[in-house]
């Protein structure tokens, strides 16, 4: 049977104190809080560094048995040392995510636009082709050039997933590759900068082209995970409830 897991980018922003967040509540109660509006999340502070191991063991005390988390593979890995001579730094990050135990869901390796099919493709099978069976692994990539069938067939033979991203200077791609799939809802920095505590970017039109597809995947009987950031609409929470709204209607 499939399963759809749904939630928002990060948790920890200030933002949300009111429209999500009760007013008075503490940055250390976020997590909790929000576990009791929606059971999964991304993690996007992982991204930027990989976290103390005590830091995860409190993720993992501080939400529900059935909750779920999808970490950002550290930058470090994925954009610093573009996934070469980085063995060591994913060997630590794996073994900290690790401590999320049953609640860890698919690691999302996020690639830049400077990450080409063409200078690139030889790096991304070789690190796929040895760690791919460790996680649940999915690729985000953000240059057109790895649109192509031979990186959808290498994506299928190491049973990873291609994360099907909503971003404004690249296609709308539904390609599924395994038996999951993951979407992305990702907005324009220049659009909305900051002030995450309301929506303003009506997202109608979108909703109804994802809800029909997230329909279909669920009727492949796969397991559809997504997640949405601030910049989508400009409060990552109502983008989700009101996605989530449709999906039931």
């Amino acid at each position: 049977m499939s399963s759809l897991f749904i939630g928002t980018s990060g948790w920890s922003y200030k933002d949300w104190l009111g429209p999500f967040y009760p007013q008075g509540s503490k940055q250390k109660e976020y997590l909790s809080l929000y576990s009791q509006q929606f059971r999964n999340v991304e993690i996007d502070s992982t991204f930027y560094a990989i976290p103390r191991l005590s830091t995860v063991e409190n993720w993992y005390k501080q939400t529900p048995e059935n909750f779920r988390f999808c970490p950002k593979v550290a930058k470090q890995i994925t954009h610093d040392k573009q996934l070469l001579d980085c063995d060591e730094d994913w060997n630590r990050f794996l073994d900290t995510m690790r401590a999320l135990q049953f609640k860890l869901g698919p690691l999302v390796l996020q690639f830049d636009y400077k990450f080409r099919y063409d200078t690139h493709f030889k790096q991304l099978e070789s690190f796929l082709k040895t760690h791919h069976k460790e996680e649940r692994l999915c690729v985000e990539i953000r240059h057109r050039s790895w649109h192509n069938e031979s990186f959808y067939k290498m994506l299928s033979n190491f049973n990873c997933a291609l994360v099907l991203n909503d971003l404004y200077y690249m296609p709308r791609i539904v390609q599924l590759t395994t038996d999951f799939t993951y979407v992305r809802l990702l907005g324009n920095r220049k659009q909305i900068p900051d002030d995450f505590s309301h929506v303003r970017v009506n997202r109608e039109q979108d909703f109804n082209w994802w809800t029909e597809w997230i329909h279909r995947f669920l009727q492949k009987n796969l397991d559809v995970y997504v997640y949405s950031n601030n910049r989508y609409q400009g409060h990552a929470p109502s983008t989700i409830r009101t996605l989530q709204q449709k999906l039931q209607s």
